[in-house]
């Protein structure tokens, strides 16, 4: 297959990665680590769009073959069953071509994933837990990996907020260039288990998800603009979570930015850690402004409520979700909860490429 088109450059990518393997062979790559570490990156990631070219080159021959082979033989089985398989390829090919669409800076990135529960006590802090499992399940079924960093647990149930880290891993890549659309408020209407008289609730919180600053981004961060706080953690990690102020948080004062970790026993894993959130949402900040998308930015200083919505998950009286910037419904909102998020992430993306 010389070429896919819009898909896949086949030539210019084989080209570039053998200009790479060229690269690495040079002994002298590692004097500079950082862009040893940039190069073998990108070679992994060629490798891996050049073999599922190539594997999905291999499915379109052996589809071909077995419906020439069932219209040979009159075998309506067999003609089905090609048929089938190059319906199933085409709808992978549709999702290449969106993920051959993922070309934004930072897109290649790791990244965070924030969740706060608005206000509402207990229910928006359950609403909130329900969405940190729907974004952990969407991630662990499609093969990347989750560090979690954060999670301060509500009153009686659910999440006050909780923080993650979502990890590229083998074939998952993209991770933020996936996500970043979810940033926003998130509206839940349902019956409130948590309600004796089982009355109607909605609910809301926010999602923000910003890139991880690798090593060929430089933020400069000087220790005047910010104010650093230590507490003790108040989530799961046996007898010597509640005893030290281990627990970091970082307020970047020019900008308002607050980030925050409690995942390790040592503080100053900790401090590393919210830098570098901290150093992640100051880029993100710097690329919103660059695509003159100044309301994303100020997304983080509104009211989690009421008219800031991007998406409603309805429960009862009736199951639906609907995302208000794309207009897709999903009638399985359990479904959704549970980590079928594709649509909304595939529509996002084609919205924003048509933008």
């Amino acid at each position: 297959m010389a070429s896919s088109g819009g898909i896949f450059d086949w030539d210019k990518s084989q080209k570039r990665l053998t200009d790479l393997e060229a690269d690495v062979q040079d002994p002298a790559l590692w004097d500079n680590p950082q862009r040893a570490q940039t190069l073998l990156r990108e070679r992994e990631q060629l490798l891996g769009s050049l073999g599922r070219l190539q594997k999905l080159d291999q499915e379109l021959k052996d589809s071909l073959e077995l419906l020439e082979l069932g219209e040979a033989e009159q075998d309506q089985d067999l003609q089905e069953a090609g048929e089938k398989d190059i319906t199933a390829l085409h709808q992978k090919i549709q999702r290449l071509r969106l993920e051959s669409l993922l070309s934004g800076e930072a897109d290649a990135n790791n990244c965070f994933v924030e969740i706060h529960a608005g206000a509402g006590g207990t229910e928006a802090q359950d609403w909130a837990l329900m969405l940190s499992r729907m974004y952990t399940r969407w991630a662990e079924a499609k093969g990347y990996k989750i560090d979690w960093i954060e999670e301060s647990p509500g009153e009686e149930a659910g999440l006050k907020s909780a923080s993650f880290k979502v990890i590229s891993h083998k074939d998952a890549d993209h991770p933020y260039g996936w996500l970043k659309g979810e940033s926003g408020v998130h509206r839940l209407v349902r019956i409130s288990p948590f309600d004796s008289n089982a009355r109607r609730h909605t609910s809301f919180a926010s999602v923000w998800v910003y890139p991880e600053v690798d090593d060929k981004i430089d933020v400069q961060v000087e220790e005047k603009d910010l104010r650093i706080d230590t507490y003790r953690a108040s989530g799961a990690g046996g007898q010597h979570v509640n005893k030290t102020d281990s627990a970091i948080r970082i307020t970047h004062i020019p900008t308002g930015v607050v980030v925050q970790c409690q995942n390790d026993r040592s503080q100053h894993r900790n401090r590393a850690q919210a830098m570098s959130m901290l150093k992640a949402r100051l880029y993100e900040l710097e690329l919103k402004k660059r695509e003159e998308a100044v309301q994303a930015s100020e997304a983080s200083k509104s009211e989690i409520g009421w008219g800031h919505q991007i998406r409603s998950y309805v429960l009862q009286p009736y199951q639906m979700v609907k995302d208000l910037r794309t207009h897709v419904e999903k009638g399985n909102a359990h479904g959704v909860l549970e980590g079928d998020i594709d649509a909304f992430l595939e529509a996002t993306l084609a919205q924003k490429i048509k933008a």
